[in-house]
């Protein structure tokens, strides 16, 4: 059915499939060094990835005795990429050289 003023057409009843796929979804890994300290690692992870102290902690730990953890996410591509910019740019504005990386979930 179509109907028509001057300035509209409007079309009803059709129907579209639209296939909507889920973005893929990035986390934030963060690497142990010899340089950057467990505090300065906490404070990130409670600053700019909002994990309670408890986590922060464990979170540390864990990087610490593996060699890497993640931060957080899952994130869209933009948000993870935002949040490596984000800790890159304060550890060495604070002289860390913690590294960090996006990975895909």
């Amino acid at each position: 059915m179509t109907i028509m003023n001057a300035d509209t057409e409007i079309i009803e009843g059709t129907r579209v499939a639209a296939d909507i796929k889920r973005p893929k979804m990035y986390c934030v890994v963060l690497y142990n060094d010899d340089t950057t300290t467990f505090d300065f690692v906490h404070t990130a992870l409670v600053r700019i990835f909002h994990r309670t102290s408890e986590e922060a902690a464990e979170i540390t730990q864990a990087i610490h005795n593996g060699g890497s953890g993640i931060a957080g996410g899952p994130y869209t591509h933009e948000v993870a990429e935002e949040k490596h910019r984000e800790t890159i740019l304060f550890a060495r504005t604070n002289g860390f050289a913690l590294a960090a990386s996006v990975d895909e979930v």
